[in-house]
C-alpha cells in the first residue's frame, strides 16, 4: 500500500499547509488533500513541486507498506 506521509513531514518540520501552498503555488485545498492522504491519483508535477519546496526526497513524503 502506498501512503502519503506529508502530514508527518510538515508537522515534524513545523511547516503549515498554508506555507507549503505559498512556497509551491499549489492551491491550499489540493495541498490539504495530499496532507490528509485523500489523493487517489498522484500528480508527479505536484509531487516534484512539493519536494522542491521542502528540499526533500520523495521517500520523505510517501511510504510503501506491503
Amino acid at each position: 500500500m502506498i501512503r502519503l506521509v506529508l502530514d508527518k513531514y510538515l508537522d515534524k518540520n513545523n511547516i503549515t499547509r498554508y506555507e507549503l501552498a505559498k512556497r509551491t503555488g499549489i492551491r491550499f485545498h489540493i495541498i490539504d488533500r495530499y496532507y490528509k492522504n485523500q489523493v487517489v491519483r498522484y500528480d508527479s508535477d505536484l509531487l516534484d513541486r512539493i519536494c522542491t519546496a521542502l528540499d526533500c526526497d520523495i521517500s520523505d513524503i510517501i511510504e510503501y507498506k506491503k
